[in-house]
């Protein structure tokens, strides 16, 4: 619940700063609250992905997407995502949130994103992203038909991420995925 709660005050605030274009950086400022930490006092691995929702949000209010995204019954969903960590953000830690799109393929849009704190990088994560809706998921051109089109893919999707979304991908809805592990006889415990 409190991140629901804090994902409205974030975008009530993004609202406030000032406007960005899709394709501009994100840079949000935070600090590492008792309900981010871990018992190890620093910042739980998976509020990371939590605190990345926030400057994806961030992004496309400012960016005037957002409106046009939920007016049009659109939803985002993450597809997948991966991240690297340098560095702990430690209880009470001020650090920035920077996101920004790399691009996108025929079936998603990807973003990097990272912690940022004392001028250093802290953890770096990608995210690929998609819009649905009731009828499936939305075309990305749809999606991207937001951006002003002179700045349309200004930014590249590096060949290893598209690879990695390829080789990680679990199959579409549309077809099976059993429950089935790879090694032979191995004993799943109950």
């Amino acid at each position: 619940m409190h991140y629901l709660l804090r994902t409205l005050l974030n975008l009530v605030m993004s609202r406030r700063r000032s406007p960005l274009s899709l394709w501009d950086t994100s840079v949000v400022r935070f600090r590492t609250l008792p309900m981010d930490v871990d018992i190890a006092v620093h910042m739980n691995n998976g509020v990371y992905f939590t605190m990345f929702d926030l400057g994806r949000f961030d992004l496309l209010v400012r960016a005037g997407a957002f409106e046009k995204t939920r007016s049009n019954g659109w939803t985002p969903v993450v597809a997948a995502e991966t991240i690297s960590f340098r560095k702990s953000l430690n209880l009470g830690k001020a650090y920035e949130l920077h996101t920004r799109i790399l691009g996108s393929d025929e079936r998603a849009v990807y973003f990097e994103q990272r912690m940022v704190a004392d001028g250093e990088i802290y953890a770096r994560g990608y995210v690929c992203t998609r819009m649905t809706s009731a009828n499936g998921p939305v075309p990305v051109e749809d999606l991207l038909a937001l951006a002003e089109p002179a700045e349309e893919g200004r930014n590249a999707v590096p060949e290893w991420l598209l690879e990695w979304r390829e080789k990680t991908a679990l199959p579409s809805t549309r077809r099976p995925a059993p429950n089935v592990w790879d090694a032979p006889g191995e004993r799943v415990g109950r």
